[in-house]
């Protein structure tokens, strides 16, 4: 069985699971899983400078109920000098983390920034968009209207952050290794068939 190092990106339509997919696949291959949160605790730990990252998030939060909408911010509240730190700090702690271990790693445009590291495999999750809803809905206990409006201001807030920087869109299948439909199989599902790709991309 070979123990060579990996890393799979996983990007996500707002809705899909495509968090918890993740997070269960690293559960599954016993590797480390990295989203928007735990690279910016990495970033605290390290050293590195993730202020910049709380400062502008924080300013984009303020007065913003709904926990979910920090989503709406995938760059901060800040101008585009701060934006711009921000993406190539967390640039940074990403090729960082990919380089030092075997993991996942969800969303900041980690396809892009690892395009060139060899042994990654590179992951969209979309489901049906009456799924999506439903499970911002029941799962996040969502207000319909606010779970509508919360999927558009999402996909649209990672499409122009991914766009920006990466220059194509989150769901483009040039640059994508499997892109899966989460409603077929659901999460465990979903997860599983996943997982079991990995196991056969880097003989583990």
């Amino acid at each position: 069985m070979s123990k060579s190092k990996f890393v799979v990106t996983v990007n996500r339509q707002f809705g899909s699971m495509g968090r918890p997919i993740a997070k269960r696949m690293a559960e599954e291959l016993g590797v480390e899983y990295y989203d928007r949160d735990l690279i910016e605790k990495a970033a605290q730990e390290l050293d590195l400078p993730a202020s910049v990252i709380e400062e502008s998030e924080e300013s984009a939060r303020k007065g913003v109920e709904n926990p979910f909408s920090r989503m709406q911010f995938p760059l901060g509240g800040g101008t585009s000098d701060v934006q711009d730190k921000i993406f190539h700090t967390q640039q940074n702690i990403i090729k960082f983390l990919a380089q030092r271990e075997s993991c996942i790693i969800v969303g900041r445009c980690s396809d892009f920034i690892l395009a060139e590291m060899p042994n990654t495999m590179h992951i969209y999750i979309y489901a049906s968009y009456q799924d999506r809803l439903n499970h911002c809905i029941y799962d996040l206990k969502l207000e319909e209207k606010e779970a509508r409006r919360m999927i558009k201001a999402v996909d649209d807030a990672r499409d122009e952050y991914q766009m920006h920087y990466a220059g194509y869109l989150p769901d483009d299948k040039r640059y994508k290794d499997i892109m899966i439909n989460s409603s077929l199989f659901g999460v465990q599902g979903t997860a599983e068939y996943l997982t079991d790709a990995v196991r056969r991309k880097f003989s583990l």
